[in-house]
């Protein structure tokens, strides 16, 4: 069984606060997400990215059904199911798998096309570093390599103060992927760094990530 940890640490890079936690509960973390909303609505918080990791869950987007989960319990693990606020449909979310949920003030720019267009430009850069040509597809938002999805995106926006945000797919069980239609999309099979044959770290990940964060939302608004 994998248990979520209490491990956290707070710091910034340029303007934006960052966040990490070595691993949060699903619920835990969207509560976290909610709380961090209501500050920076109230003038009482800053915009930030949070950095995570889940144990193994199938969250259910806003437009999901939970008829794209097929099964529950695989390769010896049981699979919470989870049912999100986010926008989009079915996602796994476990270990080996990098959560950065964006909260950015949107209020002044207003364009939520512009920041999930933030979000996989974000992730591209990421998986250059990594020699790995992320790619934007026509079957959705999210990113994709050699056709095949490594990271899938889902956001919320309350009163323009954007929440959730991108799972890349680093090196998870990718067994757990065969219990959902991933984005309700049959025709879209998922990868990984590893499976493609990069074997990168959390936190090798995280200090490419951090700094192309930075010059996408930094000045965002």
């Amino acid at each position: 069984m994998h248990q979520a940890s209490n491990s956290t640490s707070e710091s910034h890079i340029g303007n934006i606060r960052v966040i990490r936690h070595e691993a949060q509960a699903y619920p835990v973390s969207l509560a976290e997400q909610e709380a961090e909303v209501n500050r920076i609505l109230s003038g009482g918080g800053s915009p930030c990215i949070i950095l995570t990791e889940h144990p193994p869950v199938f969250t259910i987007g806003a437009s999901g059904s939970e008829s794209d989960v097929l099964r529950t319990q695989i390769d010896g693990e049981d699979i919470a199911v989870f049912k999100s606020g986010r926008g989009g449909e079915v996602t796994y979310h476990g270990p080996g798998q990098l959560l950065c949920y964006v909260l950015a003030d949107l209020r002044q720019e207003q364009d939520l096309h512009r920041h999930v267009w933030r979000l996989e430009e974000m992730i591209i850069r990421v998986l250059k570093a990594f020699g790995l040509a992320g790619e934007r597809d026509a079957r959705g938002i999210g990113i994709w390599v050699e056709g095949n999805k490594i990271a899938a995106i889902g956001v919320r926006c309350r009163r323009w103060v954007t929440y959730h945000g991108v799972a890349l797919n680093i090196n998870p069980n990718m067994k757990h992927f065969a219990g959902i239609v991933p984005c309700g999309m049959p025709n879209a099979p998922v990868t990984s760094m590893q499976t493609l044959g990069v074997n990168a770290s959390r936190m090798g990940v995280e200090s490419v990530l951090q700094p192309c964060a930075q010059e996408l939302f930094g000045s965002a608004g």
